[in-house]
């Protein structure tokens, strides 16, 4: 069984056949030369994207508050006025 694979080079199309077995082969082949990460690294790198979000969440919350906070004091004012 073959797969017809696209490639765009410079603006022209060239399309070539390739064997499924030959694509998986050289998938298994490339996947060999990828530089994996340690799991102590992929741990540390979950711990600060779990931290940073905590973090920005708490800073959206507080900037909520403060806002709310504000138009309520807003309404008090106006609602003190009469409008």
């Amino acid at each position: 069984m073959t797969q017809k694979v696209v490639s765009l080079v410079q603006d022209q199309t060239t399309i070539k056949t390739v064997p499924k077995e030959g694509f998986i082969k050289g998938l298994k082949e490339e996947l060999k030369k990828v530089s994996w990460t340690s799991k102590a690294e992929l741990i540390l790198c979950t711990k600060i994207v779990v931290g940073a979000t905590f973090a920005f969440g708490l800073a959206i919350y507080v900037v909520d508050l403060f806002v709310r906070g504000t138009l309520n004091g807003f309404h008090q004012i106006v609602r003190w006025v009469g409008f």
